[in-house]
């Protein structure tokens, strides 16, 4: 089977890579390959992990607002005790 195409553009960047750096280099490089993903993996991770929390802040803050549009007091009650009161009180209007 011949190697047409990319196969030789292969072959060559690896032949040029054990020239340049040896073969005793290419585990190093590989393993500095390999951290660089999975530091590039967490740090996706990190960035795609705050909108949760964002979202889950943003409704809370504005359960407050409603709440303290209505009247309610809201210290010492949890999100569900306000929404509920929210509820009550907009039915009654």
């Amino acid at each position: 089977m011949a190697l047409v195409g990319y196969e030789w553009l292969v072959v060559i960047v690896v032949l040029v890579v054990i020239f340049l750096w040896g073969p005793q280099k290419l585990p190093e490089f590989a393993r500095s390959i390999g951290l660089a993903r999975k530091e590039f993996e967490k740090a996706s991770k990190e960035v795609s992990a705050p909108s949760a929390s964002t979202t889950t802040q943003s409704t809370s803050d504005s359960l407050i607002v409603a709440a303290k549009e209505l009247g309610i007091s809201t210290e010492g009650k949890t999100k569900e005790e306000i929404a509920k009161e929210i509820a009550e009180k907009a039915s009654k209007k």
